[in-house]
Order: C-alpha cells, then sequence, then structure tokens
C-alpha cells in the first residue's frame, strides 16, 4: 500500500498542513504552533460544533502536548472557487452555507458544553480593529499623515459605534467568515479556521460572507441571500438587525483593510494588496448608510477602487 504526504500551502497562523494519502483514503495532518492558545482549541471547538450540528471536519486525534492534529479531508475546494460560477450555481452554495451558519448562531451560545473559547467581542475589540484600518491602510499604505487622519476620520463617533455594537445581545459566531474557510465537498459546505470562535454578533459572520473582497458578489446577489439569512433565522426587528448589519459590515472591512495593508507591508505577503480596491469599494458603500461619518465617507470617495 503505497502514502504520500503533500505540503498544503493553504496555512497560517502558526500552523502547517500535510495531505496524507493512501489506497484506503486521506486525511490531514496539522502541526501548530504552541505560540497561539487559539491553535489549541481547535479540536475542542470542532467537536463542539459537531454536537450542535454545525458540518466540520472530524478530529480523529489530537495530541495538545506536541501541538499535532490529525483531520478529515474535505478536499481543496473552497467557496471561493465557484465565485465565477453561474449565479444559480454559486445561490445555491451560498443558501447551503447561510443554513449552517444559521444553525451556528441560533443553537451554539445555547449549548450546556461550550468549550473555552476566545474573549467575546467587546468594546476594545472593535476600538482595535478601527485602529487597526487607520494604522496599517490609511496610514501605511495610502501615507496619510496624521493631520489628516484626524481631519477626515471621527474616533469620537467610531468609539461610539464600538460601544453601540458591544452592549447588544451576542450569539456565538466564527470571526472570520469569509468564502476560503467554507470548503465544497460532495456539493455541501464545511467550515474551516474556527479557532476564533467567541461571542459576538451574527451580523458579523453575515456581512463577513456577503461583503467579502475575494468573491466579489453583486449588490443584488448580496440582497437576496440577506433575505435568505433572515429566513432560516427570523428577527423581530429586521430594521434594527440591518442597522448592526451595517456597523459590523464597517468593522469586518476596516479589519480587514487593517490586515492586507499590514500583510502586504510589514509581513511582504504583497498579493494582499491587490484587494484593497475591493474592500474599499465595499467600505465606502457601506459608511454612505451610517449617520454621523459623513468626513470619512468623503475620505474614502478619494481613494482608488481599482
Amino acid at each position: 500500500m503505497s502514502t504520500t504526504v503533500e505540503p498544503i500551502e493553504k496555512g497560517g497562523s502558526g500552523r502547517k498542513f500535510w495531505r496524507i494519502r493512501n489506497t484506503g483514503g486521506s486525511c490531514i495532518l496539522i502541526r501548530y504552533s504552541l505560540d497561539r492558545a487559539d491553535n489549541a482549541g481547535y479540536a475542542e471547538i470542532a467537536r463542539f460544533l459537531t454536537r450542535v450540528g454545525v458540518r466540520v471536519p472530524e478530529i480523529f486525534l489530537h495530541d495538545a502536548a506536541e501541538g499535532v492534529m490529525v483531520m478529515e479531508d474535505v478536499g481543496d475546494t473552497d467557496l471561493f472557487a465557484f465565485r465565477a460560477a453561474p449565479w444559480p450555481e454559486r445561490r445555491r452554495l451560498y443558501e447551503l452555507t447561510l443554513a449552517q451558519l444559521a444553525l451556528l448562531h441560533t443553537r451554539a451560545h445555547l449549548a450546556a458544553d461550550r468549550p473555552p473559547l476566545q474573549p467575546p467581542f467587546d468594546a476594545a475589540l472593535y476600538e482595535w480593529e478601527q485602529d487597526y484600518f487607520i494604522e496599517h491602510c490609511l496610514g501605511v499604505h495610502f501615507k496619510m499623515s496624521a493631520v489628516e487622519i484626524t481631519a477626515h476620520v471621527d474616533r469620537t463617533r467610531l468609539r461610539e459605534i464600538a460601544a453601540q455594537l458591544a452592549a447588544e445581545p451576542r450569539c456565538l459566531v466564527h470571526r472570520d467568515f469569509q468564502s476560503q474557510n467554507v470548503m465544497i465537498r460532495d456539493g455541501q459546505p464545511a467550515f474551516i479556521d474556527f479557532q476564533g470562535l467567541r461571542p459576538g454578533l451574527a451580523q458579523y459572520d453575515l456581512a463577513s460572507l456577503l461583503l467579502d473582497p475575494y468573491a466579489g458578489l453583486a449588490s443584488a446577489e448580496r440582497d437576496t441571500l440577506f433575505d435568505h439569512y433572515l429566513a432560516l433565522a427570523p428577527t423581530a426587528d429586521p430594521a434594527h438587525f440591518r442597522t448592526l448589519y451595517d456597523l459590523c459590515a464597517m468593522q469586518r472591512l476596516m479589519q480587514a483593510l487593517g490586515a492586507y495593508g499590514k500583510l502586504g507591508h510589514a509581513d511582504g505577503r504583497t498579493h494582499f494588496l491587490t484587494h484593497i480596491p475591493a474592500a474599499v469599494a465595499l467600505l465606502r458603500e457601506t459608511v454612505a448608510r451610517i449617520p454621523g461619518i459623513e468626513q470619512l465617507v468623503k475620505l474614502l470617495a478619494r481613494l482608488p477602487t481599482t
């Protein structure tokens, strides 16, 4: 029986992946750094999500002392890979993904056997995302001076938004719910990279998926999927849900833009810089619906989106 071991380049956060194949099938070997506490929690969170009913890779082995895991191989094809597929095909996959996401948001926080998770989204974390964007996107990437940033970014208003979001009731959220963290196997979605699971707002995950700069969903497609999610997870106040969605979308896009700037400039992973124009366009569209940050809207209107 021949066995092959192939390194998998997709990864990060102090982890390395290998695919092990033989005639009996395949599995994924993971070696993770013990420097990051969230990596050690991956296996326990995976088993918890499975009990909740959310589809994730099965964990076959976890040695926390050695930083080693063996898990189910859910393939190489992610939701991102379907970005050029016809809308009916993409819509079906996104709706299946949203059905799993609604399970996460409506069931997981009610479970009694919740494993240790990352700290919840609070005002400090939302403020960190705002500052991350200001420093690494506006400052480093677009080379704006502190004077120019101060003139256009009302930090007091941004802090108010952070406090408003932090005061809302929380469920459990994935934290990085974008198209490359949803694997498609046999036509069904499975979530990966959920080690950042924590209490937060459902709208943050929803915005992360629908406003994913990688995937480039059209506005009408986003609206259709937004309505589909609300049908899966109804709310007593759809208007308030939409308001919070826009605020969470602003936060998520700021976080993504900060990450692209840092990864591209400080870490030398320049391919991330190619996603900045699309993310800026989405952020500009989003903040135009949020009152009290008109100067930021004007600033974003000056930035290139192509």
